[in-house]
């Protein structure tokens, strides 16, 4: 066949310049797309070989090799896989997004087509080499074709390819790149090549293979050898069965993935079969990274579409709150846009996603729930480290909100410590009899939260109360309302019924108390208008003369204070000013030539203060306090 010119398919002219300027972000992507087209030539011929093993003629070791032509400034990607017919190439590198192996997999039935998973379903890739290229030769002899049925392929990537019959005597296909001279010339040096080879390409089964550098002192250069060496692994680790990995072995790949020197708190390693085909090998980290709270941060999960790297961070297939979460997933198939730089979302996305949440939380439930104390130590070294991020899990993941309650963990007015160790389970099981609530507290540090002037009637019932200290705990209560069918309450919210807990006495001593107090609490509303929504006896204090609550559905003080630092308004809302009528401040109210005015602001500003909040005015505290101490 003498030289012949065609015109590209009219799509091909059209689309052309888009995919290789437009479509791929990031120019040493071709490098992956040839490599991964080699690697699916070299596989195909294995499957072929099957049924014909004289298609590996003299040759029966498949391989790639990568080198190029500083001089001709040229890159040569060869394979010596099942190659290409000249009717072949003009129907598949004429014909944009017409995958040759897509072909040969449809024509595969019944139990051929599952043995064949391994094979690529790449087309548009090769366009991709006119990033770099003006220019693509691709010369190509077919397995048990003869050597004189080869054949050259030639483009500039604008309309017209020419195609011409040449002797070859090796099969296999050779991509030739002849780079621009302003861009391309990066991919002329050696480490270059074999740093994004080692990127996207390090895990394809096949060796990859360049030519071996020496110093040359008289140069003082690296030069290059006639000698091969392999710049890939050719092994995935996930791919091994988990029988054959040692947990050395699982501790180094984690190490290698995620630039972490210390060692994973845990990792899961399965292989997912069904409609939708993929392994796992994720790990959590033992120690959370400095920009954990970026939530605009991608997660640590890398995308392998039969072991070629597609991408880093793919957060499309791990929830946000799950962030933290390192490792891999490799996909027998996935729906990636045309470029296989994004993913499409689609159900498989899903199911993988899903797949992988259950996964996470079922290995940090088998730490949680286990009776080991080492597993149980690890588990509370995660909460210290992720369970703030954790708590996200709760307004984001209605699926699974059950099972993220069971693993919360918070400090207690049970303990005396400051770690966050007592589950949701757990204080339910110490409930007290006639409790039929779990009771909770909000506060900007433990320190504050444990002395704060609400949580005196409960400690001297002894009722336990949670104390949530972590900034994302406001946001949580909102999407937690129960656990096992116990509601859960904040004691800075509404009047404090202990029900059952409290006995008719109390309850009518208080009663009596409101009726009696009720002329000072008159005039305390009137002088607080300003500041309070009401004034009101309590049956929560024991020690402290008042207390700041909001109703039920208002926004918490602590909230509201978190928002502001946030630089957000909150919504203008007034608190509740209870007091305590047995207190000796408070029944100076009703004194006889007491500053009454005074020793109002006085008490709502000390229960401003107990619970966290900021003076809109110190100046006028301290006169106030002043004025007092020297009448």
């Amino acid at each position: 066949m003498t030289k012949q010119t065609h015109a590209f398919q009219a799509e091909v002219k059209q689309i052309l310049h888009l995919v290789t300027h437009s479509l791929y972000s990031n120019k040493e992507i071709f490098l992956r797309e040839l490599v991964s087209n080699a690697s699916d030539a070299c596989d195909k011929l294995r499957f072929e070989a099957l049924d014909n093993a004289a298609l590996y003629e003299d040759q029966p070791n498949l391989e790639v090799r990568v080198f190029f032509d500083t001089a001709a400034k040229t890159l040569t990607i060869r394979d010596n896989g099942i190659g290409m017919s000249a009717d072949e190439a003009a129907a598949h590198l004429g014909t944009i997004a017409k995958s040759g192996t897509r072909e040969f997999m449809a024509k595969l039935e019944g139990e051929q087509k599952k043995d064949a998973n391994l094979i690529g379903q790449f087309g548009v890739g090769f366009y991709s080499g006119f990033i770099v290229a003006d220019r693509i030769t691709v010369e190509s002899r077919r397995a048990g074709l003869p050597a004189e049925q080869g054949m050259r392929w030639s483009s500039e990537g604008t309309g017209e390819y020419e195609l011409e019959a040449i002797t070859r005597a090796e099969r296999g296909t050779d991509v030739i790149l002849h780079l621009r001279d302003e861009d391309a010339e990066e991919f002329l040096k050696t480490w270059r090549v074999k740093s994004t080879i080692a990127k996207y390409s390090d895990h394809i089964s096949l060796p990859i293979l360049m030519n071996k550098e020496t110093w040359d002192a008289d140069k003082g250069e690296q030069v290059a050898t006639d000698e091969w060496e392999t710049v890939n692994k050719a092994a995935a680790l996930w791919t091994r069965s988990k029988s054959d990995i040692t947990d050395a072995e699982y501790q180094d790949f984690y190490q290698q993935i995620s630039y972490d020197q210390a060692a994973p708190l845990a990792y899961t390693h399965n292989r997912v079969e069904g409609r939708s085909e993929y392994t796992q090998l994720l790990y959590v980290p033992a120690k959370a990274p400095m920009d954990m709270w970026n939530r605009d941060k991608r997660g640590g999960v890398k995308l392998y579409v039969k072991r070629v790297f597609i991408m880093d961070d793919a957060e499309a297939l791990m929830p946000v709150y799950l962030r933290f979460v390192k490792g891999v997933i490799d996909s027998a198939d996935l729906p990636l846009n045309v470029s296989r730089e994004l993913l499409q979302e689609s159900r498989d996305v899903k199911a993988i996603r899903e797949g992988s949440t259950k996964r996470v939380l079922g290995m940090l439930e088998s730490l949680a729930d286990s009776d080991s104390a080492d597993e149980k130590a690890r588990y509370l070294a995660f909460w210290k480290e992720f369970g703030a991020v954790l708590k996200e899990g709760l307004g984001e993941d209605f699926q699974n909100r059950e099972r993220l309650a069971k693993l919360l963990r918070f400090a207690s007015t049970h303990g005396e410590g400051a770690e966050q160790s007592v589950s949701l389970a757990d204080y339910v099981a110490r409930m007290k009899d006639g409790q039929d609530v779990i009771y909770v507290i909000t506060a900007d540090t433990l320190a504050a939260a444990k002395s704060s002037p609400q949580l005196e009637i409960f400690k001297k019932k002894g009722i336990e109360v949670l104390l949530l200290t972590d900034r994302v705990d406001e946001w949580m209560l909102s999407h937690l309302h129960e656990f096992e069918g116990h509601a859960l309450q904040s004691v800075a919210k509404g009047a404090v019924d202990l029900g059952k807990l409290q006995d008719e006495a109390e309850k009518k001593q208080a009663e009596e108390a409101a009726e009696t107090f009720k002329p000072t609490l008159d005039k305390l509303k009137e002088s607080l208008k300003s500041r309070a929504k009401d004034v009101r006896v309590t049956t929560r204090l024991v020690d402290s003369p008042a207390c700041l609550v909001v109703e039920e559905g208002d926004m918490s003080g602590h909230l509201a204070r978190l928002l502001k630092q946030a630089g957000q308004d909150a919504p203008a809302s007034q608190p509740i000013l209870e007091v305590n009528a047995e207190h000796a401040l408070v029944k100076r109210l009703g004194a006889d030539g007491a500053p009454f005015d005074d020793l109002a602001h006085i008490l709502f500003d000390q229960a401003l203060l107990a619970e966290g909040g900021q003076l809109e005015d110190p100046a006028a505290y301290v006169a106030r306090v002043n004025k007092l101490l020297t009448a």
